[in-house]
This record gives structure tokens, sequence and C-alpha cells, in this order.
């Protein structure tokens, strides 16, 4: 048969290539299940404190403590994603939930539940994910291409907002429907059980990207890992300057989102369980489809402008929340939210991997959670408290307004106009380098 006559093999589309790797299906498949769990639990612990006497305070509480573990160990979990393979990371992080979330559950339908074990639980669930999110975004870069990344992340964006606040809450309030909270932490549990089973079906290990220390004392080798991944930090402006854009959208937003978006949608549109899982879903699908759009082109030339414009500009709608009594207004305005934070997020992860250097992504990667979110308890703490003292409208109207003014702001100061000039990530270049 001639040249001509040969067929051709079809190529997949851009955002579908990284499901050619088995490692890359395997690992989809365990987050898959985790995304799902960690849905479940969005939705089971908001109802399962108010089924104990809580109200917007005691809620803010909880979110509280899952946001002062993350902030408390992502640094320790960066450190470790650069040492030791990412795969031991992630069994471990998804067997403690399993164990913690499936306990709760246990404690919850024998009613010895009490406020204190949430607060605690909350806590330690919050402390997993500052050891997954690093290792995660460190191993993707070891067993895929780097022309990949983009789609993968893209992946990973879409399958996030579908997972976590489409299918898991819904899945949630259908165990609230059925049950009660312990039944639907009940599920949350099992799934991170299956998630555990998944990760142990993945075969090919990330190596770790720096020795061991040598002779070096161990608390000594991660202050030294530390100071070197400040110094990076301090040293390349786009890195700054997003970061700290995100710490002020992190202490105007998710507190608002996290504490009080139940009670907007309970209080103002008189919806319970249900319909706070449809405005739960109504963001996962618009971030999917950020994701997925975004996954499917080219990134961007100007890809820290669409970045910062997403975040900032993307996040305005979310006033109509505190502003409108019809649950319709509310479910539109979180989608277009969830569209401009999918394609945000999608770019920044692809950023990271591509800009920073491979022995740094794992810190880097930790002090990107870490920084952006160190004001998240703080945002939680005063949620409640703030929105009971003057009301949710004010609350929401401020916090949706304000980011634009910090993402015109760090846009300017960081010259990432001059910066995405220089640096193109619209093509294929060189590895990064330490001086990148």
């Amino acid at each position: 048969m001639s040249q001509a006559q040969t067929p051709r093999r079809r190529e997949l589309p851009r955002a579908l290539r990284p499901f050619g790797v088995p490692a890359y299906r395997t690992l989809i498949g365990a987050l898959t299940l985790s995304l799902l769990g960690t849905g479940m639990w969005l939705v089971a612990v908001v109802w399962q404190v108010i089924a104990l006497g809580g109200g917007p305070v005691q809620l803010s509480q909880v979110a509280t403590g899952a946001a002062l573990g993350a902030v408390v160990a992502v640094l320790f979990g960066g450190v470790l994603a650069d040492r030791v393979p990412q795969r031991w990371i992630l069994l471990g992080v998804e067997a403690i939930k399993a164990v913690l979330i499936g306990t709760t559950a246990w404690l919850s339908l024998t009613g010895h539940l009490e406020l204190w074990h949430m607060v605690v639980l909350s806590v330690v669930v919050g402390a997993t994910d500052g050891f997954f999110y690093p290792a995660f975004t460190a191993m993707l870069p070891t067993i895929l291409p780097t022309d990949q990344l983009l789609a993968a992340n893209g992946v990973e964006g879409m399958m996030r907002p579908a997972l976590m606040q489409a299918a898991g809450p819904a899945l949630a309030s259908a165990a609230l429907a059925a049950g009660s909270p312990g039944f639907a932490l009940v599920a949350v549990a099992g799934s991170q059980v299956l998630a555990v089973v998944g990760l142990s079906l993945l075969r090919v290990e990330a190596t770790p990207r720096r020795p061991a220390g040598g002779k070096t004392h161990p608390m000594r080798a991660m202050v030294g890992d530390l100071r070197e991944g400040f110094a990076y930090m301090a040293r390349t402006p786009w890195l700054l300057g997003t970061l700290l854009f995100a710490c002020g959208w992190v202490l105007l937003m998710m507190g608002p989102i996290d504490v009080l978006l139940p009670f907007a949608v309970r209080d103002h549109a008189g919806g319970g369980p249900g319909e706070f899982a449809l405005v739960l879903a109504a963001f996962g699908i618009g971030s999917a489809i950020g994701s997925l759009a975004v996954a499917s082109w080219r990134l961007p030339r100007r890809y820290l402008t669409v970045l910062v414009f997403s975040w900032s500009v993307g996040s305005v709608p979310l006033a109509l929340v505190g502003l409108t009594s019809r649950l319709w207004v509310m479910v539109a305005a979180v989608f277009v939210v969830g569209v401009t934070s999918g394609m945000g997020n999608v770019i920044w992860g692809t950023l990271l991997q591509r800009r920073v250097p491979p022995a740094l992504l794992g810190r880097v990667s930790s002090l990107d959670f870490f920084v952006s979110l160190v004001l998240m308890p703080v945002s939680m703490a005063l949620a409640g408290p703030v929105g009971e003292a003057f009301g949710l409208g004010p609350v929401f109207v401020v916090a949706s307004l304000v980011p634009v003014l910090f993402g015109v702001a760090a846009w300017v100061f960081a010259r990432m106009s001059r910066d995405e000039v220089d640096h193109p990530l619209d093509r294929t270049i060189p590895e990064p380098t330490f001086a990148d």
C-alpha cells in the first residue's frame, strides 16, 4: 500500500490527549472519586451543622477550622512533594479522610456527634488538602509531556467543579432527602475508600525532585527548602503579584461564598438543601465549561491579562446573590462566576507548570496555596458576624466589586503586560530555568 493510501491515525482532540497515557487515566479515575466525596462533604457538613443547632457563626467556625488546617499544612506538603513520591502522599491523604469521615458518620448516626467534633474534623480535612494539592500539581509534569499540561489542567478544572459543585452536592442532597446528614457522611467516606483503591492501582511513581538531604538535620533541610521557595516567589514579579491579588480576593470572597451563600439561598429565596445544591451545581457547570473551553484552545498569548481579568471582573456578578430574592438570578450569577473562575484556574495551573523550575514546583504550588489562602481563616471567621451585623446584601456587593481594584493593581505593579510578551507560552518553549 502506498503512503498516500495508508490510513492516517486519527488524533484525539486537544482536550483529550492526556487520556492516551495509562498512568494519567488511573490518576484521573482516583481523582474523580476523591472530588465526588469532597462535593458531597460540602453539602453534608452544612446541614449537619444546622441539624446540630448551628447557624452562620457555628458554620463559620467549622469553615475557619478547615481553612486553618489547610494553611498550616500546605507548606510542609510542598516540601514533602519535592522529596517523597507523590503517589504515597495522595494515598495517605485519602486514607486519613476515609477513616475520619467514616468515624464522624458513625457518631452522627448514633446521636453522639457534637459541634466541636465538626470543628476538629474540619481542621484535619483541611490539613489533608494542604498535602494533596502540591503533590498532585507536582505529579502531573512527571507523567505527561509539556504540551499536554494545558489539556490536563483543563480536564481537572472541568472535573473539579462538575464533581464538587454539581454531582457531589446532588448526591448529598439525595442522601439527605433519603436519610440524614449522617447518611450523607457515610456516602462521603465510601467515596474516599474507593479513591484509595484507585490510587493503589497507580503503578507509575513520580520520582522525588530533590535528594533526601544527606546528613542535614531534617528540620534544617525543611527550613532551607522553604526559604528557597519564598526567595523564588519574592524575585518573580508575575508570581508574587498574582498571589497577593489572590490573597485579597480570598479575604473578600471566600467567607461570603462558603459561609453566607447557604443562608442567602434559605433566607432570601426560601430554599433548602436542594436549592443550595442547585446553586452550587450552577457554579460547577459554569466552571467546567470555562475550563473545557480553555483546554480546547491554545494558551492565550496575553495569558496573565486574561488570568487577572477572569478572576477580578469575573467576580462582579456575585453581587446579585445578596441583592435578589429570585433563585434563578442567583443560579445565573453563580454560573457566570464559575465560567470565569474555571478559565483562570486552568491558565494559572499551566502557568506554574510551564514557568516554575521542576525542582521547585512542589514548594511553589504549596506557596500558591498558602499565600493565596492565608487570610481564608480570617474571611471565614468574619463572614458570619459581619453578615449578621450588616446583612447579606452589603457583604456580597463589597466582596464582589473590590477584587476588580485588586486585579488592576496587581496587573500594573507586576508589569504583567510586558512579562507575558517577554515569556510567551502559546508555543513550545525551552524548559524553564531558575533565572526564568
